[in-house]
């Protein structure tokens, strides 16, 4: 690994709150413990069976949301009929300890009614709190220990994007980071994470679909992501803007988490080429430029994961197809056959990365293997699996539609 890469890792490290790494095997936001995609401290069986354990299954409602492993404390955010219901499990039987609801009636656009009313975005875990951003922008913050509701805030103007908010909140030195708002407009906003309070907010674009990042370029702490037609880097502190870059895609659908590689950040959408851009600054002025373009392969909802300068991801393209660049070049090093799926959500454990396939299929292969060839694959999911594994020791947590369920590696 280059050096530039290195200080990034090291960076991105120290950007996560403290009360998020005190398990090696917490699961406390979207992504993981340091939101890219990687389980902290996961260890290989001796020998891989052949099939995964099943231990238990328990249904939790409707949704994409990931669930959150804190401790031996599962949380999912989903959907019970008309209401957003935040609930706490045990992760060893699977038994509900606590479930919070408040009504949420949501009814899709017809064009995207097919994806369901959610909710698709992941809640957050921090210092005893739970933050959720519901479909139409309710965003809520409970109790962890008793489900209680501390504060709930809406979005203003009460119309959400077209198939709904699916932004994973961010907390940052005290202040939970949502971008909340309909098709033309929106404000990223940043609330007090005990009273709810506005601590700052910026109203430069509407939301996208992605979630954000916290990186430090330059020296500056900022929040990285993605909106309706840019990229743009803000003050993490203060939400002042820092840089924008145009982008757009087909159907105004900016839906990818950056990957940071150094200090470049690369980028995809839907129909679009994969892009690094290098992010700096000058005489206290902020620029972005690009480095390298690769046109064999994009990303639309599936995110990739960097392992030293291997970056693994999905793209739409082909029916679905596993690939593998070069991040330093942005050379494609493999891709796989087509027709593999519609959705595949990666994650980095150890020396292996798992694909957990839309239908149910979860891939296991390691980062070595220098062509598209998984080591095992594991039927997990009845129902369509859009949710990130949650990869803790030698367990697996899977949220398909409804149901949440525990498979174990031994």
């Amino acid at each position: 690994m280059n050096k530039a890469a290195t200080a990034a890792l090291f960076v991105a490290g120290l950007t996560i709150s403290a009360s998020t790494q005190s398990n090696s095997s917490n699961w406390p936001q979207w992504r993981g413990p340091n939101r890219d995609g990687h389980a902290v401290g996961f260890v290989a069986p001796a020998a891989w069976p052949e099939r995964l354990t099943a231990r238990w299954k328990s249904d939790v409602g409707l949704g994409y949301a990931t669930p959150l492993l804190v401790g031996e404390r599962l949380y999912v955010f989903a959907r019970q009929a008309d209401d957003e219901v935040m609930a706490a499990l045990d992760a060893a039987s699977g038994k509900v300890l606590w479930r919070t609801g408040y009504p949420a009636p949501f009814k899709m656009d017809k064009a995207a009614a097919p994806h369901g009313a959610g909710p698709k975005s992941t809640p957050v875990y921090a210092d005893g709190k739970l933050f959720s951003l519901g479909m139409s922008g309710i965003v809520s913050a409970f109790d962890a220990a008793s489900g209680k509701r501390l504060w709930q805030k809406e979005a203003l103007p009460a119309q959400p994007l077209w198939t709904s908010h699916s932004f994973s909140p961010l907390v940052d030195r005290g202040a939970v980071v949502v971008h909340m708002g309909g098709n033309d407009k929106g404000t990223l906003s940043a609330f007090d994470v005990n009273t709810g309070n506005p601590k700052w907010s910026w109203s430069g674009d509407g939301p996208g679909y992605g979630s954000p990042l916290l990186f430090d370029f330059g020296g500056t702490p900022q929040i990285v992501t993605m909106t309706q037609q840019k990229f743009i880097g803000l003050d993490s502190g203060t939400g002042r803007l820092l840089w924008e870059r145009a982008y757009t895609t087909e159907y105004a659908q900016n839906i990818i988490t950056p990957v940071r590689f150094g200090d470049t950040l690369i980028v995809s959408g839907y129909q679009k080429p994969m892009v690094a851009f290098r992010v700096a600054r000058q005489n206290d002025r902020w620029s972005t430029e690009q480095v390298w373009e690769n046109t064999d392969v994009s990303l639309y909802m599936s995110d990739a994961v960097l392992a030293g300068e291997t970056l693994v991801g999905f793209s739409q393209r082909r029916s679905g197809q596993f690939f593998a660049l070069d991040a330093r070049t942005g050379k494609t090093l493999w891709t796989s056959a087509p027709r593999q799926g519609t959705n595949a959500a990666i994650v980095s454990a150890g020396e292996f990365w798992f694909a957990l396939k839309d239908d149910g299929e979860l891939i296991v292969q390691p980062w070595k293997t220098r062509t598209f060839e998984p080591l095992r694959r594991y039927p997990v999911g009845t129902s369509a699996t859009w949710a990130q594994p949650v990869v803790a020791g030698s367990r697996v947590f899977i949220k398909d539609l409804s149901t949440l369920a525990l498979w174990t590696l031994d």
